[in-house]
């Protein structure tokens, strides 16, 4: 190898490094679940900025979907890079917690090991706030979700409005009542068959589990005071749900933004969706006179 030939490869080997330096880092915690005595998993991405300044930091809690796991927003993503950017664009730590394949987030009565509200809400929480330095109150904190994790963001936030700013949904599922889905009927008998599971026998009626979907939760979205934003594609299968839940909120004139643009149940939309989310994240973090410069 000649000179030239060593020094450029010098060089690429110290801008690689210096680039790797730069780049946010992504923690893989496991904590004890007290309310379901289990070891639950999470991800946690914090921005290159974190370790040259003593700030505490605002979290996004970043919830997957359904038959997902902890890893989704880092591993399904087209760019596997996505939280990494984000996290360092906007200066955020972004929290990716397990909520288990078909958990929808909320507290099963029926099932211990399915308390995800809960988890959520309380343990991790206070684990992350324990464990990084995170801005402890509500105004430099967000919760948001694709699909499952869209309807867990949503149920989570109105019931917790004292813990976060601002809410998000991807693609969710607004209404968990599976007629209200443009899905094969196969599918959508297993997954009523989960919530039977979970929450019991269905009642008669449109909202066959009042208090366990958002859909029905309308009055008390507009009383939490949170700043809202849902989105989900034409060609969604759950479109129908979002534009429902959006009527409602306008109905009873709740501030929310909602948008429809192309796009499917899939990764390329919720990767391109998550770019918008975090605009209006950022935007309420800067009110809330907590963004970090």
């Amino acid at each position: 190898m000649n000179f030239f030939n060593k020094l450029f490869l010098l060089t690429f080997c110290c801008l690689a490094y210096s680039l790797n330096s730069m780049a946010a880092k992504v923690d893989t915690i496991e904590m004890k679940s007290e309310k379901m005595q289990k070891m639950v998993k999470a991800a946690v991405v914090t921005p290159h900025s974190y370790t040259a300044n003593q700030s505490a930091y605002p979290v996004l809690y970043l919830l997957h979907g359904g038959t997902g796991s902890f890893r989704d927003w880092l591993n399904s993503v087209p760019d596997k890079q996505l939280l990494h950017k984000l996290a360092d664009q906007y200066n955020i730590i972004i929290v990716t917690p397990d909520g288990g394949p078909a958990s929808y987030y909320f507290d099963s009565p029926l099932d211990s090991s399915s308390q995800y509200e809960t988890f959520i809400a309380k343990e991790l929480i206070g684990q992350i706030d324990a464990s990084y330095r995170t801005i402890k109150d509500k105004k430099g904190r967000i919760i948001a979700g694709l699909s499952m994790g869209g309807h867990g963001a949503m149920y989570i936030a109105t019931r917790h409005p004292e813990l976060y700013s601002a809410v998000g949904s991807m693609s969710g599922v607004m209404d968990i009542n599976t007629a209200t889905w443009k899905v094969p009927d196969e599918f959508a008998k297993s997954r009523a068959e989960n919530f039977v599971k979970l929450l019991g026998p269905a009642k008669e009626g449109a909202v066959p589990y009042p208090g366990h979907t958002i859909i029905d939760m309308s009055d008390e979205l507009k009383a939490s005071g949170l700043a809202i934003i849902f989105d989900c594609g034409v060609d969604d299968f759950l479109i129908e749900t979002n534009r429902h839940l959006h009527q409602l909120l306008v109905d009873n004139k709740t501030p929310h933004d909602y948008i429809e643009r192309p796009g499917m149940h899939n990764w390329e939309y919720w990767e391109n969706a998550l770019y918008y989310q975090m605009l209006f994240f950022h935007k309420v973090l800067a009110l809330n006179g907590v963004t970090i410069l």
